[in-house]
Formats: structure tokens, sequence, C-alpha cells
């Protein structure tokens, strides 16, 4: 969602700025733009509502150029996707005349919560807006704040916003001079190799290339961004120091090779994801959830925590919701841990019951979802000050605010629609299910070892699923004409339904539900006729004889079953019935297994009905904002 780049440098910086925009495509966006201090012409920018391509074709026929810009991709939230909504925005002053020079311009991913009564402010004082958006109070608030020191009225600025902004600013007075803030919202600040140039950037995979060393700006901080300098201030005004990080962020990750789309490419790379996960884990120890760099011996910390807590509370929003849920039945079923499962928008809206003993589990691909960290920080003001989190990104605000963390090693997902994060967070998850059961009692050695070699397995048996793609093509063909789908699941599959759901959702534009499969009888069942397919995830396992019942029940309506069935459930094709044998039953560890189809079957079902499957329309990759 939203993506920023900006550069202080003695070169040209404009093809810097637009690779760093074109990095930044998978976070989605509909529309884009960047802005120079070009000699001897002021501020220039570009913006269109188009592809980046388009802005970088733009760029080159009107020849712009500057040493010092910003960029930005935006994703809609408060006007249209509009060119006059699009960034940066400029602000001309108080009462400007026809002339109209710009003096101000800047980005912004964030909401801001007071713009209506800023906005009336600005407008008393003579400022024009041109925008429906939120963010063109800023760039104005900056310009009536503006006393010959950007850092000043940028700091000044922000005291007065509320809500989330990542910004950067230039002055048209101030040649050579970047400034940057960021509340609720992720900036990094990159030292180029030469030691002059400076970048900001909303993710590091912008700057791949570019610089390998980052600073990750904090809450409330304020970044004076010059050639070959910079300094950075924290929300009280104090000049502080901010640790350099090397994180090698190649582009390599970001380019398709064989693979017609990301999220093609993705689904194939979960075998390696998984195999990367577990890469190095001998045993199951505490120290796993542990961050890199405590005092304490190994694991003793969380040793302590996870003997003590008395219940297991996740916090994640959809895809990784779904995984959460899986977990739920681990943890219950093997650990004995009372757990429960919440949507991180709602959590903190709701009264609630908080226990210190609880051990709160989000779960983020990004680690920057602000409905996710809103919700961490809520139940950290409750008392719950045991926190871990499951993320992909080792730099992310979720894993810097947790008291513990597991790291997936997915790698960068581009695709919207995640695919191996999902399966590594169900990793992550397990093997956390895992240690809590054999801290608490609950597992022998015997049964630890035998669980590690199924998850070793993992890979291998992720292969034999992902050759099962011929088979889910034909039944994309059939799906593709649909308008509806309902996919059912019991038990711990009953997730793996809603995720199957949500996937054909996202990419294809069918509209999908999933059910436990018992409730059919309780409603669904109104809506079932030979026109909307149902899927059906039919591992062996204790349901599976109450599954054929619900099955039975879509039959005998005159629908169409489509199930992916393991291959001594005896569950055969015939009339309204396609089934796809899975390569094996896998136990506890089968959504892993049966989630791959679900991905795959989206996927070419979006491809036969010939949608965006990478950016579909609406959503964004990291939601950054609430």
């Amino acid at each position: 969602m939203c993506g920023i780049v900006g550069a202080v440098s003695t070169r040209n910086i404009v093809p810097i700025l637009v690779q760093g925009l074109q990095r930044l495509e998978y976070r989605g966006y509909d529309s884009c733009g960047l802005a120079v201090q070009a000699a001897g012409n002021g501020l220039r920018r570009i913006r269109g509502i188009a592809r980046v391509a388009d802005l970088a074709q733009q760029c080159e026929q009107e020849g712009l150029q500057g040493t010092t810009g910003i960029a930005h991709t935006r994703w809609a939230t408060h006007g249209a996707p509009a060119v006059a909504n699009a960034h940066p925005h400029f602000s001309f002053g108080p009462n400007a005349g026809a002339e109209r020079r710009a003096r101000v311009t800047l980005v912004h991913n964030g909401i801001i919560e007071n713009h209506e009564a800023l906005h009336a402010e600005l407008a008393a004082k003579g400022y024009r807006f041109d925008s429906q958006t939120d963010t063109e109070v800023i760039v104005h608030l900056i310009d009536s704040l503006y006393q010959g020191d950007l850092f000043r009225a940028v700091q000044a600025a922000t005291a007065r916003l509320r809500g989330s902004y990542s910004i950067a600013v230039l002055h048209r007075d101030e040649p050579g001079r970047l400034v940057a803030a960021r509340q609720g919202s992720p900036l990094v600040l990159g030292l180029g190799y030469d030691g002059k140039e400076r970048f900001v950037a909303s993710d590091a995979m912008a700057l791949a290339g570019v610089t390998d060393q980052f600073i990750y700006l904090e809450e409330g901080d304020v970044a004076d961004v010059q050639l070959g300098k910079h300094w950075i201030a924290d929300r009280s005004g104090r000049t502080v120091e901010r640790a350099t990080r090397t994180v090698h962020a190649t582009a390599a990750a970001a380019e398709l090779g064989p693979y017609r789309h990301y999220m093609q490419k993705e689904i194939f790379e979960q075998p390696r994801a998984v195999a990367d996960t577990l890469d190095g884990v001998e045993a199951l120890t505490p120290a796993l959830f542990e961050p890199a760099g405590t005092n304490a011996p190994a694991g003793a910390k969380a040793e302590a925590v996870f003997k003590r807590i008395r219940q297991v509370l996740i916090l994640a929003c959809g895809t990784s919701y779904y995984a959460g849920c899986v977990a739920k039945y681990w943890l219950e079923g093997i650990a004995h841990i009372p757990c429960q499962v919440e949507i991180a928008s709602e959590y903190r809206y709701r009264d609630s019951v908080p226990d210190p003993d609880t051990l709160v589990v989000t779960i983020s691909q990004s680690g920057e979802t602000a409905d996710t960290l809103a919700a961490l920080r809520h139940a950290q003001q409750l008392g719950m000050r045991h926190t871990l989190t499951v993320c992909n990104v080792a730099t992310s605000v979720m894993v810097r605010e947790c008291e513990f963390a597991f790291l997936t090693r997915a790698g960068i997902e581009i695709g919207v629609a995640s695919t191996k994060a999902f399966t590594t967070q169900l990793v992550g998850l397990f093997m956390l299910t895992l240690t809590l059961a054999r801290l608490r009692g609950h597992l022998s050695a015997e049964q630890e070892a035998a669980h590690l070699k199924a998850l070793r397995h993992v890979p291998t048996a992720l292969q034999s699923v992902l050759a099962l793609e011929p088979q889910l093509i034909n039944w994309a063909e059939q799906f593709a004409a649909k308008e509806d789908a309902l996919f059912l699941g019991r038990g711990l599959h009953y997730p793996i339904a809603q995720e199957g759901a949500l996937k054909l959702k996202e990419i294809s534009y069918i509209h999908a539900e999933a059910y436990a499969a018992g409730e059919l009888k309780h409603g669904p069942l109104a809506l079932v006729t030979s026109e909307m397919p149902v899927v059906t995830v039919a591992p062996k396992d204790a349901l599976l004889e109450k599954l054929k019942s619900n099955m039975q029940e879509v039959r005998a309506r005159g629908g169409v079953l489509y199930a992916l069935a393991d291959a001594d459930t005896q569950i055969e094709s015939g009339d309204g019935l396609h089934v796809i044998r899975m390569p094996e039953h896998y136990g506890l560890l089968s959504p892993i297994l049966h989630v791959v189809p679900l991905q795959l079957l989206a996927y070419h079902t979006a491809i036969a009905r010939g949608t965006d499957v990478d950016k579909p329309r609406n959503l964004a990759k990291s939601v950054t904002v609430e």
C-alpha cells in the first residue's frame, strides 16, 4: 500500500526514483508521480494514473532531471484515482496568484484523522486545495509554518497531525535538502555506497542495488537528510542516534524468471521457502523464538515465559488470520493450552478480559500491518506484556515491538495474494505449538522426533502436490464461467477452506464463501445449484465420514462437488463429483499441503478470466493504514 522513494545526490536521481517505484509496484497502487528540484527551475513534478512504466516514459520525454527528489505510488483512501489526487502534492502558498510557483512538495503514506479541521483552518488562511486527499493539508500546513528552516517546519507540522504518516518533503528554497518523518507507517533512511548519497523509502526493497545500509526510523522520528550527512530527532525534539543495519534486499527477488506471474512463482517457491524456514532447526528449543542479541542464556527468557503462560491470544488479519485459526487446533489439541484467535481490526474496539499470563501472538507477512500493530499495542496497554510475532521481515516494526519472534524465511513476496508467506507461517506456528507442548509436559522425546521428521518431509511433499497443477487447470476452466462458489472443510481444514475462498475472490473476482461443512444444513444449502461449484477439502481424518454425509447433501440438491481427497478416503469421481487425489495423507500437517491446490485453482481461474493476478483491483500488498 502506497510507496515512497526519495534521494539526495550529486547525480540525476530520476532513474533511481523510477526504479524504486517499479520495485514497490507489488504493494499495489492506482496512481504514481515524482517531483525534483530542477536546477534553475524550482520544483517540477510529473504525475499519472497509469503504470510506473508510463511515468518513466513521460519523464524521459520531458527531460526531467534533478539531484534531489521524491516519488510515490498511491493506493487511494481519500479521493478517487485521479491525477489531481496523485502525489507528490504542491503548496503554492496562501492566496497564490496566476503564476502559482510551487514552494513545498510532499509525498505521504498513511491517513490523517484530523484533516477536516486542518483543511478549514488552512482554507481560512487563503490556501487553495486542488485535491480530495487528506495529504494536501500536510503540505499546506508545512508551508504555513515555514520560517526559513524546513526541518523545524516539519517538526511543528507533525506535532499537529493525528493519525498515521510517513512523509518526505522538499522546499523550493532549500536545494539538496529532504526532510522525512514517520508515525505509524514505516520509513527507512538509506546511506549511499559513496558515503554522500542519502535515500529514503517505505521499503528497503525500493533501494536494492543502490545501498544495503539502512536506518529504520522509529515512531515520531523526523530526519534531516542532506548530501553526505543526516540527523534524526525523536518526538521530543532531541537529536538521537539510530542503528545502521545491513540489509541485502536483492533485486533478483523481484524478477519473474520462467513464470508468468509473481503469484505463480511464489506458489512454486513454497518447497524452498519451507525448507529455508526449517534450515538449522535440529531440535525444538525456546531459543528459536528469542531475538538475536539477547543477553540471557539462549532460550532462557522464552522458556520461563512459555512455562508460565495460561493461554494464547492470536491477533492477525486476512490470510494470516486463517493461519492463526489453524494454529488454534494445534495449540489446543497438542499443547493443551487455551487459544483465542481475533481479527486484529476488531479486537481493540471491544471490551475484553485481559490476563497478564497470556502469550499474545501476532502474525504478519510484512510486520507493518497497521491493524495488527494497533491490536498488539492495545493488548500491551491492557497489561499483556508477553508478546511473540510470526513474521517474514526481520527489520519490521512488529519484530522490534514484540518480546519474542519467529522469523519465517519465505523471501520477498510480491503477489498481493499471499501464498508462501502463509505456508511458512503455518510451519512457524506448528513449531511454536510443539515447543509449548514439550515445555508443558505434553510431548515426549519420541513424539518430538516424529513431528520434526514430518516437518522436514514437507518440502518434498509440497513438490508432489505442485505436480497436480494440470488437473487444477482443468478445474479452473470450469470455474472461470461461474460467479459464485462454496468451500467446505471440517476441523483444522475449515480455515483452509476459508483461505481457499479468499484466494479465489481476491484474484478472480468470483464471489466465494467458506463454511464448516456441518453448517450446510443451517442455511447455506439453500444456495446450492448446479451453477455453484462446491469445493471440499477431504483429508482422511476423524471427521471424514461426517464430511462424506455433507457432500451427499450437496449432490442430492444437484450441486457439483470438487473434492481434494486423500488417496485412502474412498471418494471416487462420478456424476457431479470431481476428485483430485492428494499424494499422501499428512496428518496434523495436512493443512500446509491442502492449501496449495486451492492456491493453484484460484491462480488458474484468474488466468482464464483475464484478471490482473498480481495486482487485483482495490487491493494492496502491505496494508499500512487502518
